[in-house]
């Protein structure tokens, strides 16, 4: 009968991390439905640059309309539909400081990081990683393309040392800075997993894009900074317990 309870609340908890790391994910920047709406990307057909067809939108498809034969009429164009959406970057901020290790809160943060980096590899995201441990932050991945190659890194993740959060996200507000310079049309979200025990900081920037911050704390006593680091970052907030009950 033990065996399986337990089996039970292990699949709750496998399930509960896949729909967190949906959740935490699918935080999209809004657009305006309006003349600057961004289009939507069409389906690939026989092109690197998008599905070809008649219409009234685009450019002109020279090539595949003269393949059809010389066109007579206007409804005879092939028309080149817009290039496809822009790709997407996940910038992932861990802190995987010595406070972590209280009641496994990196061991199920892990959990959760590992349902985010699966659905990177699935969705073709970029990833920037970057952990707060020891006396600095230190990046472990800037913007490449997520691979399977992650998973022992994740593995040999441990807690340690003390808490450089704050510089972290420092760090991390001005990398995405200048990442959007160069990369204006990419589309950035931000995952921050930590526990939020720092003492004391001064007010913080927000991210400059769309952020969800997940409360590692765990116990029977927590401090709750956590949630006021979500606010000033105006990220939004989740805390991992919810995974028992998603």
């Amino acid at each position: 009968m033990g065996r399986t309870a337990a089996a039970t609340r292990v699949r709750r908890s496998a399930a509960g991390s896949a729909g967190l790391a949906k959740k935490a994910l699918s935080i999209r920047p809004r657009f305006s439905q309006g003349a600057d709406a961004r289009p939507r990307a069409g389906q690939i057909d026989h092109g690197v640059r998008g599905r070809t067809r008649g219409g009234h939108e685009g450019s002109v498809h020279w090539l595949a309309t003269l393949l059809k034969g010389r066109p007579r009429q206007r409804s005879d164009l092939q028309w080149q539909m817009r290039k496809s959406a822009p790709h997407e970057l996940w910038l992932i901020i861990v802190d995987a400081s010595a406070s972590t290790r209280r009641h496994q809160a990196l061991s199920q943060a892990k959990g959760l990081l590992a349902q985010v980096f699966d659905q990177a590899y699935r969705s073709r995201a970029r990833l920037a990683l970057l952990t707060a441990c020891g006396t600095e932050p230190r990046w472990q991945r800037h913007g490449l393309k997520a691979s399977r190659a992650l998973q022992p890194w994740l593995d040999a993740l441990g807690a340690g040392g003390g808490t450089p959060l704050l510089a972290a996200l420092a760090q991390a507000n001005h990398w995405l800075q200048q990442r959007q310079r160069r990369h204006a049309q990419e589309q950035q979200r931000c995952l921050v997993l930590t526990d939020g025990r720092i003492k004391e900081w001064s007010a913080l920037a927000p991210l400059g894009c769309p952020s969800v911050l997940v409360d590692i704390e765990r116990g029977p006593i927590r401090l709750g900074r956590a949630q006021q680091l979500a606010r000033e970052l105006q990220a939004d907030y989740q805390h991992i317990d919810a995974l028992r009950i998603l």
